[in-house]
């Protein structure tokens, strides 16, 4: 699968806290980034180091692909990993053109007893892309799989740009209204894409080391809060 050159809209999921905005985003912004559809607070980040594997794509969108992985991972304060000791790799990334392909892929319905559900939910709601979270025993995050279906101008957007907002989007369990209305990506003047730096600051102050891995009290956004730079 080959990516173009040229930018798309942003089809995914907030309330907007974006680069415009003069100061860091207040706790109930961080909370809001966190709110479940039934209104609860759930926070949770990877407990261990990430190690990746991408389907789906021609050998060269491998590199800058993994390179906005290292870089998002590395803006987190966190670690990638060669092999997951339990698991080989489990941060798994599909790229589909369709997502009937999913039925098709070998194992897939081993790793996600949902698939025969989840295909046609997916189909009917006419989705561009899709993320499923396991967790630890502790509610750190296990493993991700990242499916994004390459159609229209999303499929023409650069790799390096999928690539930073599929990591982005896959460095902490978001809630599912965070990006709704806002990418967590801005563009500068010279047109290439880098993460909103807000979004940068919420990332890196819930990897600080002394906050949890996991979180159920919406007190966990204020704790995020006092550990964002201040200007």
């Amino acid at each position: 699968m080959r990516f173009g050159t040229g930018r798309g809209n942003d089809t995914t999921h907030h309330a907007p806290i974006g680069a415009a905005a003069a100061v860091m985003p207040q706790p109930d912004q961080i909370e809001r980034l966190f709110t479940r559809e039934d209104g609860t607070y759930h926070f949770a980040r990877w407990g261990r180091p990430i190690v990746p594997v991408i389907f789906g794509v021609e050998e060269q969108s491998l590199p800058p692909l993994k390179g906005a992985i290292e870089a998002v991972v590395a803006m987190a304060g966190h670690t990638m990993g060669e092999t997951d000791p339990e698991l080989g790799t489990n941060l798994m990334v599909f790229f589909l053109q369709d997502w009937a392909e999913m039925a098709a892929l070998d194992g897939l319905a081993q790793l996600l007893p949902e698939l025969g559900t989840l295909v046609p939910r997916l189909i009917a709601a006419d989705a561009s892309q899709y993320r499923l979270f396991r967790f630890d025993p502790d509610g750190a995050i296990r493993a991700s799989f990242v499916f994004l279906r390459m159609t229209g101008d999303f499929a023409r957007r650069p790799a390096e740009e999928i690539g930073l907002e599929m990591a982005v989007k896959s460095i902490l369990d978001w809630g599912p209204a965070a990006f709704a209305a806002q990418s967590p990506l801005v563009h500068g003047q010279d047109g290439l894409a880098r993460v909103d730096p807000l979004i940068s600051a919420v990332v890196g102050a819930a990897y600080d080391p002394v906050l949890p891995t996991s979180a159920r009290d919406a007190a966990h956004a204020l704790r995020i809060f006092a550990r964002l730079p201040r200007n």
